[in-house]
């Protein structure tokens, strides 16, 4: 182990502060989640101390059990094996650390040293450990007595780290207060007990960052738990056995106690707001009632509709380099995690692996980009307008499409733009592809791109669903239309339009995701999707309805059994449908174009096809798009990318601060198990039949 457990605090803090938290590759080339371990928060995002604790209440004490919980459970035979006392132990350690890790340094400081007028040193007022010796006692004969759950070699060494802090812990943790005294106002209460340490070595050995991220177990879940046994060691930087809790009247100038820190700027600032009782900023008006628009919104009949036909002429793929498999998700497990294994989580969402990119959202773009026009055999200067559609882009000056128009070299187009529609970017970002092909009769170069890997944190619903990806699509005027119908819907009772969120100030500016509002918008969309379609005449003939005419429905890549409903509600076979989701989970606005890629390469679309692709998401927007699809369109994906933007020609300055959290790396692309077509049997199966 390291003397210095700060030895880079820059780094502490570029990896888990602000609204980006990305992963990193430790040294056996695995990936690192460190903001589901290291326990800090954004402060700036919160206002007063009723969400401090709100958010605390989620984190930190949900999950985790007392010393007295714990000793219900010893006594009463509660635990089979040792995992789940030591998981227990654990989360019962993270709370009793809930504002210390939160919010301060701690500093093992001689008494006279301490500085008595200032208001940003801090002690903690502690009180005794109520019936410890017997819960501690407990705790020890329970662990030897307990069969070994994975790895008993993995699992004494965690309980010698865990058990070392948990013995030595002194104080009771129930009614610690969030706001600690200052120096001052606790020389004020002299009957007021702190810590005190007798002997205080301050070589006191602890781990590094890089130690904790470098935690390498076999079996996921012990990894996970030894980060955390490493992350709790740290936090008493000292000679814990000889550790007394003393009143303040009777402590010496010579004595050594531990003085609280703030973190940076934004705790202190919190603390002030909550001392000077600051009224939180109104959040406005209340929303009003929804209400039904004055006539239903007509899906749009490309045919009937424009004079320029649209052509797909070019559809490429870029996937993250980087696999997250569910074992990625379970060895970076969070301390406010309920236990789950890699194959509930298999079972819960139908996902084995999502991608992750050590690259910025706009070179992943830039790459589909020139994929696309590189195989529809188009110049940069025939652009006449790049679209973007992505909802997880950091850069609002110049947005991603004013970006990438430079860097593709087109010195004019006629537009430019971000569309922020989420998981149904395709349907918008075609729909208004179309319309400007109307007035500029020339390409429209159409970007679908997400990142979210670096915007889940610690959030485990989102950590387990999305991924990273982007897809490139040439819109060309041409004879015959390739867009058959286009539809856009947005909005809904609040409680929808909220149903995912980012950044989420209650989950630490966390992408979060409300199940039960997200299956309602997505119900009530699909519901009138299909009412739609079965409304609708064929164009090509017009005695039978759309809906009849679909040979493959390829969807937003998000709630399998969503899709199955769909099918069973149209009367459409198992067959008919296809998604990735096992292999690539969701991401959002490229779902759809990477699943109709995937869907060209495992033959399941074999020759020029009808498809049907609808999707719905944050912001309880929806639509669709009918289209004609051409295996020919898709690029080929290119193996080996090279994850150096600088090395591709790509001027990417404003990036490189983004990246220097993450360890890039030559792109190593997964094979899938193999190119057979989907099959109905495939369908059921992945969708948990």
């Amino acid at each position: 182990m390291e003397n210095d457990r700060t030895a880079d605090p820059a780094r502490f803090t570029q990896l888990v502060g602000g609204l980006v938290k990305p992963f990193v590759l430790n040294r056996h080339g695995k990936l690192v989640f460190p903001a589901t371990v290291l326990g800090e928060l954004d402060f700036s995002v919160l206002d007063s101390l009723d969400q401090f604790t709100a958010v605390i209440g989620r984190d930190f004490e949900a999950k985790a059990p007392t010393g007295s919980d714990i000793l219900t459970r010893v006594e009463s035979g509660g635990y089979e094996s040792r995992f789940p006392l030591l998981r227990d132990l654990a989360q019962n350690l993270f709370w009793v650390n809930r504002y210390s890790m939160t919010m301060f340094d701690k500093r093992p400081t001689r008494f006279r040293d301490l500085p008595r007028g200032r208001d940003d040193v801090f002690l903690p007022v502690l009180t005794p450990w109520e019936d410890g010796e017997r819960k501690v006692a407990a705790v020890e004969s329970a662990y030897r007595s307990l069969p070994a759950t994975y790895d008993s070699d993995t699992e004494d060494r965690v309980f010698t780290r865990l058990f070392d802090v948990f013995r030595h812990k002194r104080h009771h943790a129930t009614e610690l207060p969030a706001i600690k005294p200052t120096v001052a106002e606790l020389l004020a209460q002299p009957e007021a007990l702190t810590w005190v340490l007798p002997r205080h070595d301050p070589d006191y050995p602890t781990f590094s960052l890089q130690e904790i991220l470098d935690a390498d177990e076999s079996v996921p879940e012990l990894e996970a738990l030894s980060r955390w046994a490493m992350v709790l060691h740290n936090q008493y930087p000292w000679e814990r056995e000889t550790t007394e809790l003393r009143p303040v009247g009777s402590i010496g100038d010579d004595d050594v106690v531990i003085a609280l820190h703030p973190r940076n700027r934004d705790v202190m600032a919190f603390i002030d707001r909550v001392r000077s009782e600051a009224v939180p900023a109104s959040s406005g008006p209340a929303p009003l009632p929804p209400v039904q628009p004055v006539a239903p919104y007509p899906p749009v009949r490309v045919r009937e509709a424009f004079a320029v036909a649209p052509v797909l002429e070019a559809l490429s793929v870029v996937r993250g380099e980087h696999v997250c498999s569910n074992d990625d998700v379970i060895r970076n497990s969070s301390f406010s995690w309920s236990p789950m294994s890699a194959a509930e989580i298999s079972k819960k969402t139908g996902i084995e692996e999502r991608r992750y990119s050590s690259r910025p959202l706009e070179v992943l773009a830039l790459e589909a980009a020139r994929d696309a026009l590189e195989h529809s055999g188009r110049g940069a200067e025939e652009i006449g307008a790049v679209l973007v559609a992505t909802c997880t882009s950091e850069r609002l000056i110049p947005s991603v499409a004013c970006w990438i128009s430079g860097q593709l070299g087109l010195l004019q187009t006629h537009v430019s733009a971000d569309i922020v529609a989420a998981c149904a970017g395709l349907p918008y970002g075609l729909s208004e592809a179309v319309r400007l092909l109307q007035e500029v009769q020339r390409p429209v170069l159409l970007i679908c791109v997400e990142k979210f890997s670096d915007k889940i944190g610690a959030v485990r619903t989102s950590r387990m669903i999305f991924g990273d990806g982007a897809s490139a699509i040439v819109v060309a005027p041409g004879e015959r239309t390739d867009v058959e119908v286009l539809q856009t819907y947005a909005s809904g009772p609040v409680s929808e339009v909220e149903s995912i969120i980012w950044p989420n100030r209650e989950f630490d500016n966390d992408i979060t995701v409300y199940g039960p509002e997200v299956k309602s918008l997505v119900q009530r969309y699909l519901d009138q999707m299909i009412g739609e379609l079965g409304d609708e005449p064929d164009p090509d003939d017009p005695a039978r309805p759309l809906l009849d005419s679909i040979d493959l429905i390829v969807p937003h890549q998000a709630n399998k059994t969503m899709i199955l409903g769909l099918a069973e509600k149209a009367g459409l076979t198992p067959d008919q449908l296809y998604f990735n989701i096992e292999t690539m989970g969701n991401v959002s606005a490229a779902s759809i174009p990477i699943a109709i890629a995937d869907a060209v390469r495992d033959g399941a679309i074999t020759r020029p096809m009808r498809v049907f692709a609808p999707g719905f998401g944050a912001g309880a927007v929806g639509g669709y798009a009918v289209l004609r699809v051409d295996p020919a369109i898709v690029a080929p994906e290119r193996a080996g990318i090279d994850t150096a933007p600088e090395r591709a020609g790509i001027d990417t300055a404003p990036e490189r601060a983004a990246t220097a959290a993450t360890a890039a790396t030559p792109a190593a692309e997964a094979a899938r198990p193999s190119n057979t077509p989907t099959t109905s049997d495939d369908v059921r199966v992945a969708f948990g039949e």
